[in-house]
C-alpha cells in the first residue's frame, strides 16, 4: 500500500506513557495517519465527526466509558485494535468485531504483525465493493480500486463466501465484492448458479462431474454440504 493511501486512526488510552508508546509505534507505518489522541472515551466521541477515523486503537480499562463500551458505540468504524494490560478481555473484544487484540507492554514484532493484518484488511476493503448493477441480466460491474471491471456472468466459475465478502472466481482472476453470498444469489445475474455448500455456489454449465463429496470444475474441487445434496441430485 503506497503512502498516497493513508487511513485516519485515533488512539484512546488513559495512561500517558501508553498513549505516547502507541503513537510512536503507529508513526512507523506510513499508511496510517493519526488524527486524534485522547485520554478518555468522552473526548474521543466529542471529536469523532471531525477526525472521521477508519481505525480505532483503544485501551480497554479506562475510567468512565471503557474501551469496549466505546467500540460498542462506534461499530460503524471498520477496524478496531484493542491494546490492553488485561488479556481476559480478549473474548469480549472479538465479540465487538475487533481486528486484533494486543497485550501491553507493546512489542515491536507483535505490533508489526498486527499492522500487517490491518494493512491487508484495508487493502481488501479498498479493492472490494458492492456489486454495482447488472446489465441485461448477463453482465456485471465490479469496483476494483478506482476502476470498473466488466465481467460476463457466464464466465464466472464459482462464488466463495468470505465472511462479509464474496469471492467471484473466473478462469483469469479472483475478485472480491462486499456482499454476502446469499445476497448475490438473489440477483437475477446469478440465476444460473446453484449453491452446493454454505460457502460455495457454482455455475451449473461449468460442472464437469459430481460425486458424493465434491463438485468438479475441471481440476477444481468444490465441497458439497450435506444440506445441498438433494438439490444437486436434480442435475445428475
Amino acid at each position: 500500500m503506497s503512502e498516497a493511501h493513508t487511513y485516519h486512526c485515533i488512539i484512546v488510552d488513559d495512561d500517558e506513557i501508553d498513549r505516547l508508546t502507541t503513537l510512536s509505534f503507529v508513526k512507523k507505518y506510513p499508511f496510517l495517519s493519526v488524527t486524534g489522541v485522547y485520554d478518555n472515551a468522552t473526548a474521543a466521541l466529542a471529536e469523532i465527526e471531525q477526525t472521521r477515523p477508519r481505525i480505532l486503537l483503544l485501551d480497554i480499562d479506562m475510567e468512565g466509558t471503557n474501551g469496549l463500551e466505546l467500540r460498542g458505540q462506534l461499530l460503524q468504524i471498520e477496524a478496531c485494535i484493542f491494546i490492553t494490560s488485561y488479556p481476559d478481555y480478549a473474548l469480549e473484544s472479538f465479540e465487538l468485531a475487533a481486528l486484533d487484540f494486543l497485550v501491553k507492554p507493546l512489542k515491536a514484532d507483535r505490533f508489526a504483525a498486527s499492522m500487517k493484518r490491518l494493512e491487508d484488511y484495508l487493502l481488501l476493503r479498498k479493492k472490494s465493493a458492492l456489486l454495482d448493477h447488472s446489465l441485461n441480466g448477463d453482465t456485471i460491474f465490479i469496483k476494483d480500486g478506482h476502476e470498473q471491471i466488466k465481467i460476463k456472468a457466464a464466465d464466472i466459475l464459482y462464488l466463495e463466501a468470505l465472511k462479509d465478502y464474496t469471492g467471484i472466481i473466473t478462469r483469469q482472476k479472483k475478485y472480491c465484492v462486499l456482499a454476502s453470498l446469499g445476497n448475490l444469489l438473489k440477483d437475477p445475474s446469478f440465476g444460473s448458479f446453484i449453491r452446493v455448500h454454505r460457502s460455495y455456489a457454482v455455475q451449473k454449465h461449468f460442472i464437469d462431474r459430481i460425486n458424493a463429496q465434491e463438485v468438479l470444475i475441471g481440476t477444481i474441487k468444490i465441497p458439497i454440504g450435506r444440506s445441498y445434496k438433494e438439490a444437486l441430485q436434480q442435475l445428475t
